[in-house]
């Protein structure tokens, strides 16, 4: 299979319309129809479903929504890998990927990211936002150079180097909520109350082991990836948000923040895949982090 080929699938699966993405290719229709045939018998597979003459637009199959992810996947590597061959020996310039979940450890990157911006104008920084799963994906992909990760990290596939600072879980609620008189929250006081919980793969566990109840006995009225989603909900008075703090400014509004008691607090690591070869701008931002760190530490 062609990566021009799969250039031209993803234009049929953008436009909707055979017609369109060969204007679009400045190829004449039958001969962009010719090669998305020739895919689909090299495949196997159906990929599109063609429009009857009352209707020229073009669906996808499953195997062609399958094939249009891949795609997309394949094509941003390819384009990647380009750009940091042929940048090889010049000055330091370039693209840093990252996936991240939401905290303000991400604090630590924007600072390594400011401090070479001084010397390195041209290094650019990409963050994707996603839970673990998504993070390890794009990671496994080599669709990103770091990851965020939180609790453990299976060393025989990657590298990895520890934050010195935690995040704490602790409560997002409304200001005139019955909790909000407490200074900390407890176990007990959540037992009963409509919850607002993360669906981070991994949370459920130490989160239960604080709450010392299964997830499943609780009250959990809603679920979430981004916190601001979940603090609308909180702001309308759907439930208690259990969360990190710091990532939502209270201040000025109708929320408040107050942490576990006993104190729950969540170590992270930045991940990298295992003998991975980094880009100049990619060595360099580790480094800036490592330094960073360091001296955290």
């Amino acid at each position: 299979m062609e990566l021009r080929v799969l250039h031209y699938f993803l234009a049929v699966a953008r436009e909707q319309s055979i017609s369109a993405a060969a204007k679009s290719l400045h190829l004449s229709q039958p001969a962009l129809s010719t090669q998305l045939k020739a895919m689909e018998e090299e495949l196997g597979k159906q990929l599109l479903i063609r429009g009857t003459k009352g209707s020229r637009k073009v669906t996808l199959t499953d195997e062609g929504m399958i094939l249009r992810k891949r795609a997309e996947e394949i094509l941003s590597l390819v384009k990647r890998t380009e750009e940091e061959i042929t940048r090889s020996d010049e000055t330091i310039v370039g693209d840093v990927y990252i996936g991240a979940g939401e905290t303000n450890i991400v604090r630590f990157f924007a600072k390594a990211a400011k401090e070479i911006q001084k010397n390195y104008p041209n290094i650019h920084y990409h963050i994707s936002s996603g839970n673990a799963q998504y993070v390890l994906e794009y990671l496994d992909k080599g669709l990103i150079d770091f990851g965020l990760l939180f609790g453990s990290v299976d060393s025989q596939k990657y590298e990895f180097m520890p934050i010195p600072v935690k995040d704490t879980w602790g409560v997002l609620m409304r200001k005139d909520s019955p909790l909000a008189e407490k200074e900390f929250i407890c176990p007990e006081d959540l037992w009963d109350k409509p919850l607002i919980i993360s669906h981070q793969r991994g949370d459920n566990q130490y989160m239960s082991q604080w709450m010392k109840r299964e997830i499943s006995r609780l009250n959990v009225v809603a679920t979430y990836n981004l916190l601001f989603n979940a603090s609308l909900l909180v702001d309308e008075g759907l439930g208690y948000a259990l969360c990190f703090d710091k990532l939502i400014n209270t201040q000025g509004s109708n929320l408040c923040f107050r942490p576990f008691s006993p104190k729950l607090e969540a170590s992270a690591c930045i991940v990298w895949k295992k003998y991975q070869v980094f880009s100049k701008a990619a060595e360099t931002f580790l480094e800036r982090l490592y330094s960073l760190l360091v001296t955290e530490n």
